[in-house]
């Protein structure tokens, strides 16, 4: 039997306020971005990558408890990028450095992308961690991030994000 948990559909009474921009100012980047709102109701992470300072990614993450999850589950997104590649994260602890990703392409189409947890590979600033992939029985924090190594600006709308688990 499987059973859907959502774990954020964007609308236009959407309290988007959880949902916070980590760039690469962190180390003295000078990328930018943000995350609000369209007039549609769709969360829009906008913004522009600069490899400026030895800097190159955006992300936008948002923090949350959820321990229903087993080996089975998935993340399904609903997304309308630009054509560029993006990485889905998620951590299994808000306290953990690393981050589980895995990329995906977009369209200039809405689509829906399916991601087996145990696709998700754990990473530690932008470097692949000799770990299993993701294993663990919950989720703090999920996220979306460009990095792609170029300066470039992006565009990703989301309408939704849940979590597909078999029991």
């Amino acid at each position: 039997m499987s059973f859907t948990i959502e774990v954020f559909d964007f609308n236009k009474n959407s309290d988007i306020s959880g949902w916070k921009i980590v760039n690469d100012n962190v180390m003295g980047g000078v990328s930018n971005s943000q995350f609000y709102l369209n007039d549609s109701g769709h969360g829009v992470f906008i913004g522009q990558v600069s490899l400026e300072n030895n800097g190159g990614f955006c992300s936008v993450r948002h923090s949350f408890d959820l321990n229903e999850i087993n080996e089975s589950s998935s993340i399904i997104i609903k997304v309308k990028g630009d054509g560029k590649r993006y990485q889905l994260r998620v951590k299994e602890s808000s306290r953990n450095p690393e981050s589980y990703i895995h990329y995906f392409n977009t369209s200039k189409k809405w689509e829906v992308i399916e991601i087996s947890l145990d696709q998700l590979i754990p990473w530690y600033r932008g470097n692949k961690l000799d770990r299993p992939n993701f294993n663990g029985d919950q989720i703090q924090e999920i996220g979306f991030l460009i990095g792609n190594k170029k300066e470039e600006d992006f565009k990703l709308m989301i309408d939704n994000i849940t979590i597909k688990s078999e029991k």
